[in-house]
């Protein structure tokens, strides 16, 4: 008996134990599995220095928590690892599970780009579909050889562009009242 086009294969968060350590990152978005290398070194500093503004502008306000590649078990059909996250103390209450993984959408979800069309398409499209659906408000994609950001918020039930910024914009937050962070901090 032959598999139809709609009889594929669907992953699991089970199958995901099963995968090897091998430095590869495991995600999957409705049922498919998305394999991805280490990121750049500009990905990562993207991801650092995002990470520093937003974790010590909660810090000083105690609004909230900011984490690095955390891992989000929507459903055992999606499964991923965003690049920065931030959520506010009442939310993080009550999304982490024991093992300390999200189970819910935190308020707001960042993702730097990787170079590549596939990888472009899983950020742009598919990730912006799940965290839409999964009740994210703001949602950053961040493009580190552009230099710029892409900033989605939640409106009329899902998340729009709101705007695009360039390195001499300042980026805020209604959900981060007095965060501001200059893009181009991110890119020095």
């Amino acid at each position: 008996m032959s598999q139809t086009t709609d009889e594929r294969l669907r992953w699991t968060t089970a199958d995901l134990e099963l995968l090897p350590d091998n430095g590869n990152r495991y995600e999957i978005i409705d049922g498919e599995l998305l394999v991805t290398r280490s990121p750049h070194w500009k990905h990562q500093e993207a991801c650092g220095r995002l990470f520093a503004a937003l974790d010590g502008w909660s810090q000083s306000t105690g609004l909230g928590r900011t984490a690095i590649n955390p891992g989000i078990i929507f459903s055992d059909a999606d499964n991923v690892i965003p690049d920065v996250v931030w959520a506010s103390n009442e939310r993080l209450a009550v999304l982490l599970d024991d093992a300390g993984h999200l189970t819910a959408a935190p308020e707001l979800i960042v993702e730097v780009l990787s170079p590549g069309g596939e990888n472009e398409r899983r950020d742009r499209v598919a990730k912006l579909k799940l965290y839409s659906a999964r009740g994210v408000q703001e949602y950053w994609i961040i493009d580190w050889q552009t230099q710029q950001i892409e900033v989605y918020r939640r409106e009329q039930a899902s998340l729009r562009l709101i705007a695009t910024l360039f390195s001499n914009d300042e980026l805020t937050c209604p959900l981060l009242p007095g965060f501001v962070c200059t893009v181009a901090r991110l890119f020095a």
